[in-house]
C-alpha cells in the first residue's frame, strides 16, 4: 500500500501553501481542490488542467489513494442499504454504510479501526482497538461515496466504527473540509457526530462554531445499568453527562439527539421510560428509540413492536420529543452496532467473559 501522505488531509489553506512553495500560481490550489472535491479525482492523469510536471511531483510526494473498497453487500430491493469493506493505506479496514431514503443518501463513516470503549451490544468493539483513522482517511470515506453516487451525498454521519469524539482533531478537520463550500460544500447541518458521552469532546465541540448535529448514545436511565452496557458510563457518569449535554444545547443553540436501544427485559419498562423522561426534560432534546440490531456476541433481542410502542408514547405524554428509526441494513449487518471491519461474522460467539442478557437486567 502507498505509504505516501494523504492529499485529502489538507485544508485549502494547506494546499494552497504547497502550490506556493512548488512555484506555482496561487489558482491552481483552486483548481487542485476542484478535481478532489467537485470531480472526486482518483488519479493525478485526470487533472488536465494541472501541469504535468507538477502533476508528476504531486503523484511523487501525496497520495490520492486514501481509501478503496475490498467489498460490498447490499440488501435486496432496488435503493436498498450497501456495506462497504473499505481498504486503509497500511492494510487495516473498516465498514462504510451507503443509505438511501427518499430524496436523500445518508453516508455513514467510521472514525477508528476498532473501537476502545466495548459497548455491550456493540460488535466494533469487540476486537478490540487499533488505531484513530487520519484526516485524509476520514475525507476519503465521504470522497469514495462521492464517486459511487457522482454526487456529494446530502447527509454524513458519523456513526460507524469507532468514537469521533476520541479522535477529535482528526474528525474536526476532516468536518472542516467536508463542509467547505468550494468543494464538498456538505452543510454543517447534515452532518451529524455520535458519542457514547465523551464530555471533553462534547464540551470542545460547543467551542467550535459548528452548526453540527450531535447525538449522544444514553441506552438506559440510570448510572448502574448503563455502566453494566456502556462501560465509559463509569469515567462520565450520567449527571456528568447530562449537565455537559444541557450546557452545550444552551451554548450552541442546537437540539441533541439521545440514542436509545430497546433491549428486550433489559431498558424498554414503564418505569425506565419514565425515568428517562424524567432526566431528559431539562434539556432541549429530542429521544430516538431504536430496537436492538442483533450481533453474535451479545445475547439480546429487540424490544417486541407492542412495547416499542408502549415506550415511545410513555416518552410524548411527558412531553419529550421522540421518533422511532427505522433501523437498515440488517440483512447485511450494517445496523447500528453491527459494524466490525469485515465482512462475514455470522460464525463469531460471544465471547465467555461478555455479559448474558439477563445479567444486564438485574
Amino acid at each position: 500500500m502507498n505509504a505516501l501522505p494523504l492529499i485529502h488531509g489538507l485544508s485549502r489553506d494547506q494546499l494552497a501553501e504547497i502550490c506556493r512553495e512548488l512555484g506555482e500560481p496561487a489558482y491552481r490550489a483552486g483548481q487542485l481542490w476542484h478535481w478532489l472535491y467537485r470531480r472526486f479525482a482518483a488519479d493525478w492523469s485526470e487533472m488536465k488542467n494541472i501541469p504535468s510536471g507538477m502533476r508528476q511531483t504531486l503523484g511523487q510526494c501525496w497520495s490520492l489513494a486514501s481509501t478503496k473498497i475490498i467489498s460490498s453487500q447490499s440488501e435486496e430491493g432496488a435503493g436498498s442499504t450497501t456495506k462497504w469493506l473499505v481498504a486503509l493505506p497500511d492494510g487495516n479496514a473498516v465498514e462504510e454504510v451507503q443509505i438511501p431514503a427518499k430524496g436523500r443518501t445518508s453516508v455513514c463513516i467510521s472514525s477508528q479501526v476498532g473501537c476502545k470503549f466495548s459497548c455491550a451490544f456493540c460488535a466494533s468493539g469487540q476486537a478490540g482497538f487499533q488505531r484513530n483513522l487520519e484526516t485524509g482517511e476520514l475525507v476519503g470515506q465521504v470522497v469514495l461515496a462521492a464517486r459511487h453516487l457522482g454526487a456529494t451525498p446530502s447527509n454524513l454521519v458519523f456513526m460507524g466504527m469507532g468514537e469521533p469524539l476520541d479522535n477529535y482533531e482528526a474528525v474536526l478537520a476532516a468536518i472542516r473540509i467536508i463542509n467547505d463550500h468550494e468543494g464538498l460544500s456538505l452543510g454543517a447541518r447534515r452532518i451529524t457526530i455520535s458519542t457514547c458521552g465523551i464530555i471533553p469532546g462534547i464540551q470542545r465541540l460547543a467551542q467550535e462554531g459548528l452548526q453540527v448535529e450531535l447525538s449522544i448514545s444514553l441506552h438506559a436511565p440510570d448510572d448502574a445499568l448503563r455502566t453494566r452496557l456502556m462501560p465509559v458510563n463509569g469515567k462520565y457518569p450520567l449527571s456528568d453527562l447530562l449537565a455537559a449535554a444541557r450546557a452545550y444545547a444552551e451554548q450552541t443553540g442546537r437540539l441533541i439527539t439521545f440514542e436509545y436501544t430497546l433491549i428486550q427485559g433489559v431498558n424498554d419498562s414503564p418505569a425506565q421510560a419514565e425515568a428517562l423522561a424524567r432526566i431528559l426534560s431539562p434539556i432541549r432534546a429530542r429521544v430516538n428509540l431504536i430496537p436492538l440490531s442483533v450481533v453474535a456476541e451479545f445475547d439480546g433481542q429487540p424490544s417486541a413492536p407492542p412495547v416499542v410502542s408502549a415506550f415511545l408514547k410513555a416518552l410524548e405524554r411527558a412531553g419529550i420529543n421522540t421518533t422511532l428509526r427505522q433501523s437498515k441494513g440488517g440483512g447485511v449487518n450494517a445496523a447500528c452496532g453491527q459494524l466490525r471491519g469485515r465482512m462475514t461474522d455470522d460464525k463469531r460467539r460471544r465471547p465467555d467473559d461478555s455479559l448474558p442478557c439477563e445479567a444486564l437486567a438485574k
